[in-house]
């Protein structure tokens, strides 16, 4: 054998040598992580032997003797699938993503660190029940000793970013309530943009991109008694602010729910029904778990990774669900700096010092820096996080109120009739839901538990003088006085982010509201029929009939019709849009060429005004563009219509219809091919449940972070959501983050789904597992009765002290 020879089978026989050895390496960073599901764990401090059940879908079913067991394995169980997520979420909260991700993310770890989120924890904690603090404390303990544990077999996030967790806290899971007040508070998401288009447009214009809530007439409370005064529904010169838009740390939120009473169901008993919309991601949000404590408690639902209580679901007696109120709990007050010193600002004559906190933020590869985070007595300044010129903002939020939702899920898991739900959720205040409510006695009710703020002055719309009092709050609307409904004479209840009451309701309480449409469609299904069964409350989760569409095809027709130069694609496309049958289908030709002309639409009527960055912004916000098109449909006009760039040419509403539908055809032509019998919605509109770190292609390619796209039908618009940003068209990052539908008294004929699986680990089999159930609306049993649970149980670990 030549020595060329030689020297080259040993090259071969190293590189193969040193592929072999990557690719182990490889598959002991994904698989190692995977967590034990069958046979005996020793757990230090528990008392007694706990059982940890779990189905084909590795949901847990923790069976315990007491309190302090269960929510050590509780936290435990939790670890062993979602630690990363939870690390995660606990560093949003803190402020601490830069040291994690890197440079990019300083001025988000400054924000977050303005809202002062874990100092409101230890005030909670401060005044929490001992039997509450004991659930955190035995959590905390379960969540450390996995860590203990498993130092060498971390999630592959993990190993990836170079970092190791810390351990858990209490007052971390107290955190993670304070990031979904945040998450879900609606005025952020707008404020800032509206802030800056007005100063462009002035006044007139500027109306028709402001929610027109006295034109809705579907109420969550119809039915509500109420004062005689009128709140003032007045389009102010400013309009509200908007921050955090990057880095999937958004407020794009929605939700869905209804029950019926025995009088509307087949089974002469409630069905319940709630699905909340959050942002679709891998892992999701939401962990499916059911615990028990023999004789004590029977809880099962959805709970967030992080904290041990069910936040949705149900109990032996009741269930409950939510959606958000979308309550206007933030007012922004434009500050008068003292001109000899910048750390003062004015108020009623006086200049007083601004709380400044220099925060340290560590940056991943590089040196920390110092930076200021400046507080009035109301809040933070929150205009040096937006370009607002010179003004010096401040921000006030319900959120640094004090509140206790963690009280109210632990009571709820407890609670067995409407007095105890009552009493459970008066002090959900700073994460505003309407919460539904079902029980095994046959009532139903709709509580609005809310923080409403009740301003001395002005209705929340606009930036107001921070230099007098005139626009404080005197404190939140009672909690007896917040609207609710208890077992009505219709028979259900039913709730989507719409408007909360009357006109004449004595409070303001947003106008940020979601529009109509999937209220309107809900209760149009609910009334359709004498008697409602199951298969109907799976049929409504998956309904894509759009209000939405029946409401602003007629004028597109209006319009069309006036065009007599169609090219023959284009009078193709406008002949399939006049036959359709108003279904966001997959498999529909019509839903494609809608919602590609909405988003046509929505930019020729803007951008030409407000220019292409400020669009940008604007397509950015899940509803501004919604308020505006539904402003031209309830008055077939506007005065956006004109195009300010071109000279000598007026357009009408008319012109930009035709312009948008012709750049519609155009556009699906290119992306479809030319021949529109051929064209699907499913084409276009896929939804790909993206992981934190699945954008760097290599590493989505090694681990399976991201989940591969799926056709779906449904829009923004539809009860079945699966929305996308105007910013992004039909790339679906928002929809329904579980399904549930529950039977009071027969527990065991509960359905329920998520969007990806229980296991936040990629190479795990139950990462997701559930999206093909998922996107076909279909749903696996919620076993609760012991006797299903054990016949169902495919993993059975036994946890002991010994």
């Amino acid at each position: 054998m030549s020595v060329l020879k030689k020297i080259f089978i040993g090259i071969t026989a190293v590189l193969i040598i040193a592929i072999i050895g990557a690719g182990l390496f490889v598959y002991s960073v994904a698989t190692r992580s995977l967590p034990l599901y069958d046979g005996t764990l020793t757990i230090k401090n528990l008392t007694q032997e706990v059982m940890v059940l779990r189905d084909k879908y590795a949901i847990p079913h923790i069976v315990a003797e007491n309190e302090s067991d269960l929510y050590r394995a509780v936290g435990y169980t939790l670890a062993q699938d979602r630690l990363w997520q939870m690390d995660l979420l606990r560093r949003v909260t803190q402020g601490r993503l830069s040291e994690i991700f890197g440079e990019d993310l300083v001025d988000i770890d400054l924000l977050m660190r303005s809202l002062k989120i874990p100092d409101k924890s230890k005030k909670i904690l401060s005044v929490s029940s001992p039997k509450l603090i004991l659930a955190l404390e035995c959590f905390t303990d379960g969540v450390n000793q996995f860590i203990e544990g498993h130092k060498d077999k971390l999630p592959p996030e993990f190993t990836i970013l170079g970092y190791k967790p810390e351990p858990w806290k209490p007052e971390y899971s107290v955190n993670l309530i304070g990031y979904m007040s945040w998450d879900l508070t609606m005025p952020y998401t707008a404020e800032t943009i509206l802030h800056k288009i007005h100063k462009k447009v002035g006044n007139d214009k500027f109306k028709e991109l402001i929610p027109d809530i006295g034109s809705q007439k579907s109420i969550i409370f119809p039915e509500l008694k109420t004062g005689t005064s009128e709140f003032d529904l007045k389009k102010s010169l400013f309009a509200n602010m908007n921050i955090l838009e990057k880095y999937g740390i958004t407020a794009f939120q929605g939700s869905n729910n209804w029950v019926v009473s025995g009088k509307k169901s087949v089974t002469g008993k409630p069905i319940f029904a709630n699905d909340m919309h959050l942002g679709l991601n891998a892992p999701g949000l939401w962990y499916q778990m059911h615990q028990t404590i023999k004789g004590k408690l029977n809880v099962t639902g959805v709970v967030l990774p992080g904290q041990p209580f069910v936040i949705a679901g149900h109990n032996d007696k009741i269930a409950w669900g939510m959606t958000n109120v979308m309550v206007d709990d933030m007012d922004f007050y434009l500050e008068k700096i003292n001109p000899d010193n910048p750390d003062q600002y004015e108020f009623m004559g006086e200049f007083k010092d601004f709380e400044i906190h220099p925060e340290i933020i560590k940056i991943k590869g590089k040196k920390s820096v110092t930076k200021q985070n400046r507080f009035t007595h109301r809040g933070p300044i929150i205009s040096k996080f937006k370009k607002l010129g010179d003004e010096t903002i401040t921000m006030k939020w319900l959120g640094n109120e004090m509140s206790n939702e963690l009280r109210s899920v632990f009571l709820l898991n407890r609670a067995k009739n409407w007095d105890e739900f009552k009493n459970a959720v008066k002090t959900f205040t700073a994460v505003s839901q309407n919460i539904n409510y079902a029980d095994i006695d046959g009532n139903i009710g709709l509580y609005c538990s809310a923080g409403v703020p009740i301003r001395k002055k002005g209705d929340g719309l606009s930036i107001v003088p921070g230099w007098t009092d005139e626009y404080d709050w005197e404190g939140i609307v009672p909690f007896e006085q917040l609207p609710h409904s208890y077992n009505p004479e219709s028979g259900y209840v039913s709730s989507a982010n719409g408007k909360t009451a009357p006109d004449n309701y004595p409070y303001h309480i947003s106008y940020w509201y979601a529009l109509h449409y999937r209220i309107d469609r809900i209760r149009q299904m609910l009334e359709e029929k004498e008697k409602l069964s199951v298969e109907d409350f799976q049929k409504m989760h998956g309904d894509f009939k759009s209000r939405f569409a029946m409401e602003l095809m007629p004028l597109i027709t209006k319009e069309l019709n006036k065009i007599d130069k169609m090219s023959d694609l284009e009078k193709s496309g406008f002949n399939i849009l006049q036959k359709w049958d108003l279904t966001m289908d997959k498999k529909s030709r019509a839903a494609a060429i809608f919602d590609s002309f909405y988003v046509s639409f929505v930019k020729n009527m803007v951008m030409d005004e407000i220019g292409p960055e400020l669009y940008t912004e604007y397509s950015k916000s899940s509803y501004l563009a919604r308020y505006l098109v539904n402003n031209i449909v309830q008055s077939s006009d506007s005065k956006w219509s004109d195009n300010v760039l071109t000279s000598g040419t007026k357009e009408n509403l008319t012109d930009i219809v035709y312009k948008s539908f012709s750049e519609t055809i155009s556009n699906l032509s290119e992306t479809l091919g030319d021949n529109a019998d051929k064209w699907r919605w499913g084409s276009i509109h896929k939804l790909k449940l993206a992981h934190p770190l699945g954008g760097v292609k290599i590493i989505d390619k090694i681990f399976g972070f991201n989940n591969e796209p799926k056709e779906v039908s449904g829009s923004f618009h539809t009860v079945c959501p699966y929305a996308y940003k105007l910013s992004n068209p039909f790339v679906v990052n928002h929809g329904a983050s579980h399904r549930h539908i529950f039977l009071p008294g027969n527990w065991d004929e509960s359905l329920s789904v998520i969007p990806t699986g229980n296991s936040g680990i990629p190479s795990s089999d139950h990462y997701c597992d559930q999206t093909d159930m998922y996107v076909n609306n279909e749903y696996h049993p919620d076993y609760f009765s012991m006797d299903k649970v054990k016949k169902a149980a495919e993993y059975k670990l036994k946890m002991s002290s010994k």
